[in-house]
């Protein structure tokens, strides 16, 4: 049996790096096989929210999915899904069909909080997920 740690590792995209510098933390921490991607909010590549909840849900997906790329992952390794809804009653259909459109099958653990606010006003979602590198290959 081996007596080594697994270790952290700090997962930044270049992209991310004024993220990581104005706020003092990682789009992801991995530790051995286990991936905690923090919130992913609905912004474009010129750092602009998209206009409405769909458009914000399918940039955050894809943010989610680059992420856990840089991590060595694949969004088949989520297992846990938590959203955050600024109108978690009125998103739910739309953010359903773009969820399910990312996440086919196998789906996660999935927990939808209603939240009075994001951290820019524009924002009506943010995702975190935690994934397991690995254990989506079929």
């Amino acid at each position: 049996m081996s007596s080594q740690k697994p270790k952290r590792q700090s997962i930044n995209p270049s992209y991310t790096q004024a993220m990581y510098d104005a706020y003092h933390f990682s789009q992801a921490t991995r530790v051995g096989d286990t991936i905690w991607v923090s919130g992913q909010v609905g912004l474009d590549a010129e750092m602009k929210p998209g206009k409405d909840m769909e458009e914000q849900a399918r940039l955050a997906f894809q943010s989610l999915k680059t992420i856990l790329e840089a991590a060595g992952a694949t969004m088949a390794d989520i297992v846990e899904l938590t959203t955050f809804h600024t109108d978690l009653r009125g998103d739910m259909k739309v953010f359903s069909e773009v969820k399910d459109a990312f996440l086919p099958d196998r789906y996660p653990s999935w927990t939808a909080v209603g939240v009075t606010q994001l951290a820019m006003p524009q924002f009506c979602i943010e995702i975190r997920a935690v994934a397991v590198a690995g254990c989506g290959a079929t």
